[in-house]
């Protein structure tokens, strides 16, 4: 179980590297390795609590042979006291099958105990990698998703000059340019107009002015 989650942490790399390769979707691959180490740890705690209730029984089966071991002690002293050599010598028989018992079940026991505390430092080593890849996950996810975002705007960019909108934007500005050329010619055709227009108007009213002034001096007596 436990070499089993380490093999996925390594797996966890690799195949990332290779969905990256075959243009897989690294977001769902991570969320599907994620879901797995998940139930890896589930998987650890069951086994982590099984093992802590057999300590536990073993420790109740150690407690009460030790107790009835200590139990046919009293007994054999009780029986040797009212004068009972046979009922003494049966006590302290089924003392030392109880005391045997007794030492068995605490070499279980301790072994128990100390396979647990493997077990719980094992599976707390599996939440702290589980945690720390659920880190990297998330940076994983932003960094995909960044580079399939610059991969779109890139490729939009790349395209840009090549296909028809461009070659019809180009054609756009040209049509822009000739309505401009026009604009000017018309210009100044209308230019060339108010000209000759403006010099006819300029000799009308000086041809007036002349006019106005030998009147005045034929008036005054000035011619």
């Amino acid at each position: 179980m436990f070499r089993f989650f380490k093999r996925m942490k390594t797996y966890v790399g690799s195949e990332l590297n290779a969905a990256l390769d075959k243009a897989e979707d690294p977001v769902k691959m991570l969320d599907q390795f994620m879901r797995e180490m998940s139930a890896d740890i589930r998987e650890a705690e069951t086994a982590v609590a099984k093992q802590l209730a057999n300590e536990k029984m073993l420790q109740k089966k150690y407690e009460d042979a030790s107790a009835m071991a200590e139990k046919r002690q009293s007994q054999a002293v009780e029986a040797l006291e009212a004068g009972n050599d046979d009922l003494a010598r049966r006590a302290l028989e089924d003392k030392q099958n109880h005391a045997k018992q007794a030492e068995t079940m605490k070499q279980a026991y301790e072994q128990a105990s100390s396979d647990v505390a493997v077990l719980r430092e094992k599976l707390a080593e599996m939440k702290r990698e589980y945690e720390e890849m659920e880190l990297k996950q998330d940076s994983l996810k932003a960094r995909a998703e960044s580079a399939k975002t610059r991969t779109k705007i890139n490729r939009s960019m790349s395209s840009v000059g090549g296909d028809e909108s461009r070659r019809g934007f180009d054609r756009m500005e040209e049509k822009v340019m000739r309505f401009e050329a026009e604009a000017d010619v018309s210009e100044e055709m209308r230019s060339d107009s108010r000209s000759i227009d403006d010099e006819l108007a300029s000799l009308k009213k000086t041809s007036e002015v002349d006019d106005e002034l030998a009147e005045l001096k034929r008036k005054l007596g000035k011619e």
